[in-house]
């Protein structure tokens, strides 16, 4: 049976992920928190802030705009994490 955890990006209980998917506390954090589902979203909404953003993910400084868009997209922790306004995904309509 597979572990199951309120997903707090989701707002409803879902399976877990199978492992914590980064080192240290956040890590922590999203594998009790965070559902496979949501973490999912995350990595496709993690590849728009990288592209959008022109990210260097050696860089230590793009490294931080990315935890903050994480905290804020998973946790809705501040103001990072919602896609920009006006924003169209490929194939979208302009």
């Amino acid at each position: 049976m597979s572990r199951m955890v309120f997903c707090q990006h989701l707002n409803k209980e879902a399976e877990g992920l199978e492992s914590v998917p980064m080192p240290g506390e956040l890590g922590q954090r999203i594998y009790e928190n965070i559902s496979a589902e949501g973490w999912t979203k995350w990595l496709e909404r993690l590849t728009s802030i990288i592209n959008e953003n022109q990210l260097n993910t050696a860089d230590p400084a793009a490294i931080q705009i990315i935890e903050q868009h994480m905290l804020g997209f998973l946790f809705k922790e501040g103001e990072l994490g919602q896609l920009p306004e006006g924003f169209q995904a490929q194939g979208g309509k302009k």
